[in-house]
Parts: C-alpha cells; sequence; structure tokens
C-alpha cells in the first residue's frame, strides 16, 4: 500500500506540473482569448482536483467516475456562462457524439466477453494452462505470448486478469516468480493491444477518428512484438525451469460456446466491413454484432430452459437449484459501468479544456516547439504517469499537422507506454489490485529500465519499417 500511494502521489505532482504551464503559455487560442480568465483557470483546478481523486480512487473509495462526472458538468456550466449559447451547445453536441460512438462500441465489445466469460471460455483456457506440467519459464513464455495476442481482441484489462490468475495459480506464493511473470503480462497485453483497433482505448478512438485506416494498425505489430519481445527475453533468464503442482481440474465449454466465439470474429469482421466499404462508423457494424449475439441468446436460454427440465425429471436438480437462464440483458448489466462513465467525463472534461483554448496552447508547444517526433515519445511517457485515453484524447483534440507515420508513432507510443509504470496502464492497475501486494508498483519499477529499453526499441524499429 505504501509504495502504491508513492506511485500515485508521483503521478498527482506530474498532473499539476503538467497543467502549471498552462498559466504562463496563455497567450493565445481563441478569440477572446479565454485561457487567461478567471473562468478558464477554474475549469482548469477542478479537472486537476478531479483527477487527483482519481488517482487516489483506491485510498479513498470513491469510484473515478463521479470526480470527473461532476467536473464535466461544472466545466459545461463556466463555457456556457463565457461563449455564446450556439457555440457552447455545437461543442458539447460534438463531444457528446464521440463519446456516445465510443460508448456504444465498448458496450458491445464488454457484452461479448461478459457472455464468453459466462459460457467458460476463459476458465477452459486457465485450467488448459493449470493442468500441463509446463515449467515456470515456459508458462512465462505462455501466458506472455496468449496475452499479446489476446489482447487485440479482448481488451487489455481482460487479458492481465485472466493471464493473472492463470499467474497466481501456478505460482503458489512463488514471488520470485510472480513478480516478472506479471510484469510479462502486462507488457504483453499493452503491446499486443497496441496494433489493434480493438486492443486498447486509444487505438479504437484513433481508428473511429479516421486517423489511421483498420489494416494499417498492422504495420505497428513488429514494432509492437519488439516492446514486448525484448523485455521479456532478457527477464526470462531469471525464471526458473522448475514445474509447479498441477491439477487435473477440466473445464467444460458450456453449449453455444464455440458459435459465440464464430459471432465475436463476425461482428469485428462486420465493424471492418462497416467502416471500410460503407464508410459508416465501426460502431454500426458492432451494433448489428450485438444482434448476432441477441439471437443466439435466444437459442441458448432455450436449450437452457430444456435441460434444467430434464435434470429436473431425472431428480439430478430440484426447483431451487435450477441453473438460471443465458439472459443477454443481464451481460449487458455487467459491463463495467464505472469505466464508461469515467469515459464520458474524461472526454467531456478535455473537451471543455480545449473549448476554453488549452489545448491549442499545448499543442503549438509540443507540436511546434518541440516537434512532433519528440511530442510523440512525450506521449507515451504522459501515458505511463497518467492515464492514455485522456492523453490521446487531447492529442486527437489538438489535431496537430503531422503526417501518416506519426499518428502511427503516437498511437504506438501511447499504447506502449504505460507498460513503464504499473500505475500506466489499466492491465498494471488491476493487477495490483488482484495479485494482493505481490506485485507493486516498486516491484515493477525495478524492471522500468529493461521495459523502457523495449519502448525506446519499439520507436526505432517504427522509424525503420514506417518512416
Amino acid at each position: 500500500m505504501k509504495t502504491g500511494r508513492i506511485g500515485k502521489v508521483l503521478g498527482s505532482i506530474t498532473i499539476i506540473l503538467l497543467f502549471i504551464p498552462f498559466f504562463s503559455w496563455a497567450s493565445g487560442g481563441t478569440d477572446p482569448d479565454m485561457t487567461r480568465t478567471t473562468w478558464g483557470w477554474a475549469a482548469v483546478i477542478i479537472f486537476v482536483f478531479a483527477y487527483l481523486l482519481v488517482i487516489f480512487e483506491e485510498k479513498i473509495h470513491l469510484k473515478k467516475s463521479k470526480p470527473v462526472l461532476i467536473a464535466a458538468g461544472v466545466i459545461w456550466i463556466f463555457i456556457a456562462i463565457v461563449f455564446d449559447d450556439h457555440v457552447g451547445e455545437e461543442s458539447f453536441r460534438h463531444h457528446l457524439l464521440d463519446y456516445a460512438e465510443l460508448f456504444l462500441f465498448l458496450l458491445v465489445a464488454m457484452t461479448y466477453i461478459n457472455s464468453l466469460e459466462n459460457r467458460n471460455v476463459f476458465l477452459a483456457i486457465k485450467a488448459w494452462l493449470v493442468r500441463k506440467k509446463f515449467s515456470l519459464r515456459m508458462i512465462f513464455w505462455i501466458t506472455g505470448l496468449i496475452s499479446f495476442f489476446m489482447s487485440p481482441f479482448a481488451d487489455n484489462l481482460t487479458t492481465a486478469l485472466l493471464m493473472g490468475t492463470v499467474i497466481t495459480a501456478v505460482g503458489k506464493g512463488n514471488k520470485r516468480f510472480l513478480v516478472p511473470a506479471y510484469i510479462n503480462i502486462v507488457v504483453a497485453a499493452n503491446a499486443g493491444g497496441a496494433f489493434s483497433p480493438f486492443g486498447d482505448i486509444t487505438t479504437l478512438m484513433v481508428w473511429q477518428k479516421g486517423k489511421i485506416q483498420f489494416f494499417e494498425f498492422f504495420s505497428l505489430f513488429i514494432p509492437s512484438v519488439v516492446n514486448w519481445l525484448v523485455p521479456a527475453l532478457i527477464i526470462s533468464f531469471i525464471i526458473s525451469k522448475e514445474k509447479p503442482d498441477t491439477t487435473e481440474e477440466t473445464i467444460r465449454l458450456k453449449y453455444g460456446a464455440w458459435i459465440m466465439i464464430v459471432l465475436f470474429c463476425m461482428t469485428i469482421v462486420t465493424a471492418v466491413f462497416f467502416h471500410t466499404f460503407l464508410h459508416l462508423p465501426p460502431v454500426a457494424g458492432m451494433m448489428l454484432g450485438l444482434g448476432y449475439l441477441g439471437i443466439l441468446a435466444f437459442f441458448i436460454k432455450e436449450h437452457d430452459g430444456k435441460q434444467n427440465k430434464q435434470d429436473y425429471i431425472l431428480g439430478i436438480r430440484s426447483e431451487s437449484t435450477k441453473k438460471p437462464h443465458f439472459d443477454i440483458m443481464t451481460n449487458v448489466a455487467r459491463s463495467e459501468w464505472d469505466t464508461l462513465l469515467f469515459f464520458y467525463g474524461v472526454i467531456m472534461c478535455v473537451g471543455g479544456l480545449a473549448q476554453f483554448g488549452y489545448l491549442s496552447i499545448i499543442s503549438n508547444y509540443m507540436y511546434m516547439d518541440l516537434g512532433a517526433t519528440t511530442a510523440n515519445i512525450l506521449v507515451g511517457i504522459l501515458s505511463a504517469i497518467l492515464d492514455n485515453i485522456p492523453v490521446m484524447f487531447a492529442v486527437l483534440n489538438m489535431n496537430p499537422v503531422m503526417d501518416h507515420s506519426q499518428w502511427l508513432l503516437v498511437t504506438l507510443t501511447a499504447g506502449v507506454g504505460g507498460s513503464l509504470l504499473s500505475i500506466g496502464s489499466a492491465a498494471g492497475v488491476a493487477l495490483m489490485g488482484a495479485s494482493k501486494g505481490v506485485y507493486t508498483f516498486w516491484g515493477h519499477l525495478k524492471w522500468a529500465p529493461i521495459i523502457a529499453l523495449g519502448y525506446a526499441l519499439s520507436i526505432y524499429c517504427h522509424y525503420l519499417i514506417n518512416m
């Protein structure tokens, strides 16, 4: 807990330092210049305070969505007071549309993940890995490899939690194995998510904005591999080759599991088809994919009902112990609503600060004074300290003029930069909580130079391939 607090304090200080230059740089922006007004300064202070509460979520036990929702509302009240009615309304609707597309897209993806979990898909993968007689070093590589290739389809958070449970079950208190294995999962999940629009929120935002087309993301595959593989190779040398105790637990997939996997893949294909060939937002294809799942849910519910009736007749189950029917709406309700509402708050807060003109100032400083390459590398470092979602949304709102290879670069750095610190990505934060003090801020920080080497080499690899 102590190390986690230190990491959060460092993040808090960085947030404050990030916004201090606003006051000294505020010499331009909108017309008239709203960055130098009391309303503008108040909006910045409110956002900083709200984000501090987000960082200290585990300490104060306040859900992260609540402070940013309030901050967003107050900031837009300021905008309504300062700007013309039509300006504030049009700007709000613009950012709300951005959020609506992201929200519905994520809602469908989360519903599919929850439904696959209901059908025991992830438990079956975990059980298979645990009962095989692999050495610890082999498990280190297998879980890293699975994390790298699973996160492009599932999100990096789900991937990290799933593989984390496997590591925990196999390691059983072996901290010398557990900590490096957790770090390997975090790095692999973040790297794997960087070359797919579905692997991370930031890549999804870039794709939906049309900055990078679907198949163009795969040009980041080799840099992403380098980002994970270099640290993994170095860390693997300290992993023992001993074989852990195994169990014979076998998990059977429930009815409809394989069809559901196929439909999930079809949904991804549908979203890509809508965006690439029909020039419609990807979310339209995802919502059609939710319809696929709804039809399958009908047949699963019918099957489960007949199975319950048969078990009741045979005396296997009583009326009170019947299995609950599969219900797609239950899986919709199980989505990460706090996270979805947090995204709303962040998007509207950053959009409000953009309306005051602060993002224009940052954009001019980073992308004109420092240069696009330096700025995009810094985006990755900031993602490790803050969070890649508000950082990337800010970049998209700045909309700096830069070529295609630079948009690929910022997509890469924002995706993998969070691996530099345990608090820099949802995968790292989730594993810190799930490991119950085994995987900590300082435990990750010890390997930060090795991870930074992978970060630097992935950028260099990108230059060799895509520049």
